[in-house]
């Protein structure tokens, strides 16, 4: 009987020692992407800096930048939301720096009842300071561009700059010299970086659990057919 038993508790004990390294490595990695969230966190708020001529996503979202320069007539809306003005949009608007780059500018929140009356300045210098930023709110259920009313339905920095005819660069506005009454900054105040590490640590645990029942079963089953 004792034969019998060798090979399934062996199985079973590879088995849950395999899963529990696997939740081990997950909280390693929940570790790793706290960290980077709180340096990132940290970063936001950091003296701003000119803007890089060699931009990565990974190395530099979230860095905070001032660029001098004009708006230009591109522009598209966002649709959006805020808790206290209820539905509207975000304005993203193609900028032109002092050098000569043209990117994109979301300079904030605009009340969907002020859309209308809305002027798009862009001959005047403005001199800007904000935080880069690549967001992708879009998914496959998300509807296409409207171009009928010039609106989006979700950020996508690559569609955008499509659009607008602008280097991939989004720059997050928190304030603006002039600045526009009529729209109200959103700026960057804390990294929306999904961390789903913990959960799968708790899976990979759950899974050493069941698999230890599983092996105690079959041994049990082996015990009590040899009775």
């Amino acid at each position: 009987m004792l034969r019998r038993m060798i090979i399934p508790a062996l199985f079973g004990l590879v088995g849950t020692a395999m899963l529990v390294a696997l939740g081990l490595w997950q909280l390693d990695r929940a570790d790793q992407k706290a960290a980077l969230i709180a340096e990132l966190e940290t970063r936001i708020f950091d003296s701003p800096v000119d803007l890089p001529q060699q931009l990565d996503p990974d190395q530099h979202r979230y860095l905070p930048v001032e660029v001098e320069g004009r708006f230009l007539p591109q522009h598209v809306f966002v649709l959006s939301a805020q808790k206290a003005a209820g539905p509207g949009f975000h304005l993203v608007q193609a900028f032109e720096t002092a050098e000569g780059r043209r990117i994109l500018v979301e300079r904030g929140y605009l009340p969907e009842s002020a859309r209308a009356g809305l002027s798009i300045p862009s001959d005047d210098t403005t001199r800007l300071a904000g935080n880069l930023h690549w967001p992708r709110d879009i998914n496959q259920h998300t509807p296409d561009y409207d171009a009928g009313r010039n609106l989006l339905f979700g950020r996508d920095v690559a569609e955008m700059a499509s659009l607008l005819d602008t280097e991939e660069v989004h720059l997050v506005l928190r304030a603006a010299q002039p600045s526009d009454p009529a729209i109200t900054p959103v700026p960057v105040y804390d990294v929306t970086i999904p961390d789903p590490h913990l959960g799968y640590a708790v899976q990979w645990f759950l899974m050493a659990v069941a698999w230890v029942g599983m092996t105690v079963f079959f041994l049990w089953r082996i015990r009590t057919q040899r009775d």
